[in-house]
């Protein structure tokens, strides 16, 4: 979903450039590394429920074309990586309960080390994407509506499982409506990386008409360094 940045367009922040932070205090009062830059997310920040909230009080306006611009928002940060690195593959499964899982294959959500060795990763669930929100002409999703970034299935889910495996670890994170349950949870290492978000968005935004398997693959279609594959578990009467 989000690795260190590489040599591909896409792995610059489109947007206004966004400054180096300062040496802001953490919850516990860690610090983070000076040399941290705020790319996409704002690394002094673990949640913003203010932001949060935001999305919440209006759903139509950050989910216009409902539960199918969630699965954009998330496969999004995928194609991303996908340019950056090459080439990517991307395993979308729709189930019968509402829920919808988005795996990939890229370097996973960056997470480092702070100043007194904690480990500390990018908020991108919890905070906003600072290329998309406030700024005039943010990228489009293929649904023709605005990218906004994680946060908004977050907070539009009543429950979210962030999976990530990066090399020399991976953890695991729950989240409500966008606000961490909790901590990075360690899982076994098992020699792949990438991403895994499993999430169930909250009535009555779950209960309206889901993309099918043919809208996905005619919205993918626009990012050619990704390959998206649908597993559809849905009733009939849900596709």
């Amino acid at each position: 979903m989000d690795g260190a940045p590489g040599p591909a367009r896409r792995c610059l922040p489109p947007g206004r450039a966004v400054p180096a932070v300062a040496r802001h205090a953490l919850p516990g009062g860690a610090a983070l590394n000076p040399a941290w830059r705020n790319t996409t997310h704002d690394w002094a920040a673990a949640v913003d429920r203010d932001h949060l909230a935001g999305i919440r009080r209006d759903p139509a306006a950050f989910a216009p074309s409902g539960p199918g611009h969630l699965v954009l928002e998330v496969l999004a940060y995928a194609a991303d990586e996908a340019e950056c690195t090459g080439g990517g593959r991307a395993r979308v499964t729709l189930y019968a309960d509402g829920s919808v899982a988005v795996a990939d294959d890229g370097r996973g959500t960056d997470t480092r080390r702070d100043a007194d060795g904690r480990i500390v990763k990018k908020p991108v669930m919890a905070t906003k994407d600072l290329r998309f929100f406030d700024t005039p002409g943010a990228q489009t999703l293929p649904d023709g509506h605005p990218r906004r970034g994680m946060s908004v299935v977050a907070a539009l889910s009543e429950h979210l499982v962030h999976t990530n495996r990066r090399l020399g670890g991976a953890w695991t994170q729950r989240y409500a409506y966008g606000v961490p349950e909790t901590g990075l949870d360690p899982v076994a290492d098992d020699g792949t990386t990438g991403t895994l978000v499993h999430y169930r968005p909250a009535a009555p935004l779950r209960d309206a008409a889901g993309p099918t398997a043919a809208d996905l693959a005619d919205w993918t279609a626009g990012w050619p360094w990704l390959t998206v594959e649908v597993d559809d578990h849905r009733g009939p009467r849900t596709r």
